[in-house]
């Protein structure tokens, strides 16, 4: 089970900004290296390549790639704003996490970083006559991969921002929390009954206002066994909740403790895809929603969503509800269920295209498959809602 800090260390390096800081900071870094580098030449190399056949190369690139640096942001900004408007704007968080994007981008950066500073310390006259044959060779290397970086930007654009792309993401990212879901159905606690306060238990209450975004369970664990505790999950990630309201119940324990099992639960404005597999598959349903709206008037793409949340649950769910191997004995929660998955994203597309025949057969056609899925809860929970489409008007 991933802890916290492993957590905070993932999502920066899904940040645009740390790629193009270490690449930056790679080619200083070998720029500095320049100098150690060169009496290990032979001396005839220096007069055939000297500053005059490195620096026109240098001032190319500099000029060049902050145009298409520049140029390439736009790109990404308005390809962005376009998917977040074609299917919710809760995906655009999503798409800056496109590592394609985030590497060309940072390449396009360091190669800037790099011909800047190699002209600055040529003009202060910093590295010898010497050090030009180790800077061309530099130079050569940094041009092969800007033509890499173009040529892979040059691909990706042909899908940035498409419908096709954007559902890709989201549901690459929901099978994800699928099957870390079908695997710690409590996140690796124990299963709980009912999410209820225990008798006599203190509340473990939220320190802001906002979404449940991630539980640490290592954390709440080693608080609750060294108090001799147990900690009950009230909310689950997902879960919306108040500042000093419960987000989980402490058996046996005191304020201390409730005190940092509230720092082990981060809270915040948006909702997270690291702990909740409910999120990707809303995103899906918002997108057939806006699809199925009279301004739209897409039912196309609300039926090939309703593909691809047919294939989610059938491939990611297991066959059989699966007990936790329980890691942490001393917290549980209520283990997310089938059927709160099912009316995630099955019931919000109902509701809209419920005036839509094609949409309603498709959605049909989709139930009728689940219920001979393997997982008892999931097939009987297709089976009911099934029925309810069928007796409502």
């Amino acid at each position: 089970m991933i802890s916290k800090t492993l957590l905070y260390f993932q999502r920066l390096t899904r940040q645009l900004w740390l790629r193009v800081v270490l690449i930056s900071l790679c080619s200083v870094l070998a720029l500095a290296l320049a100098p150690l580098l060169t009496p290990m030449l032979p001396e005839g190399l220096s007069n055939r390549f000297g500053r005059d056949a490195v620096l026109p190369i240098l001032t190319i690139l500099a000029s060049g790639m902050l145009a298409v640096t520049t140029f390439s942001l736009n790109v990404m900004v308005s390809a962005y704003r376009t998917a977040s408007s074609m299917s919710t704007p809760r995906v655009y968080r999503l798409l800056l996490e496109d590592t394609v994007t985030q590497s060309v981008l940072a390449t396009f950066v360091g190669g800037f970083v790099y011909s800047l500073c190699a002209i600055i310390l040529f003009r202060a006259k910093v590295y010898a006559p010497e050090s030009a044959i180790v800077v061309f060779a530099m130079t050569i290397f940094v041009v092969a991969l800007i033509v890499i970086a173009i040529l892979r930007w040059i691909d990706h654009l042909s899908g940035l921002g498409s419908m096709d792309h954007t559902l890709r993401l989201i549901e690459t990212r929901s099978r994800t929390s699928l099957k870390q879901l079908a695997k710690r159905p409590c996140l690796g606690g124990k299963p709980a009954d009912s999410d209820e306060q225990p008798e006599d238990a203190l509340p473990i209450p939220a320190r802001r206002s906002g979404f449940v975004r991630f539980a640490d369970m290592a954390r709440l664990n080693e608080i609750a066994a060294e108090a001799g505790a147990h900690i009950t999950m009230h909310r689950a990630p997902g879960d919306f909740v108040l500042r000093g309201r419960p987000v989980a119940w402490a058996e046996g324990g005191d304020e201390n403790l409730c005190k940092e099992a509230a720092k082990a639960i981060e809270i915040g404005d948006v909702r997270s895809f690291d702990q909740d597999p409910v999120f990707g598959l809303a995103l899906l349903a918002e997108t057939a929603q806006k699809a199925l709206s009279p301004g739209v008037n897409d039912p196309g793409t609300a039926i090939e969503v309703m593909g691809r949340l047919e294939r989610l649950l059938w491939e990611t769910l297991p066959e059989d509800p699966t007990e936790d191997d329980c890691m942490f004995e001393h917290v549980s929660m209520v283990p997310v269920s089938p059927k709160l998955l099912l009316d995630s994203s099955f019931a919000p597309i109902a509701h809209c295209g419920k005036e839509d025949p094609f949409v309603m057969k498709w959605m049909q056609q989709a139930l009728t498959a689940l219920v001979s899925h393997p997982n008892r809860e999931l097939a009987n929970s297709a089976t009911d809602m099934g029925k309810e489409l069928k007796a409502k008007p």
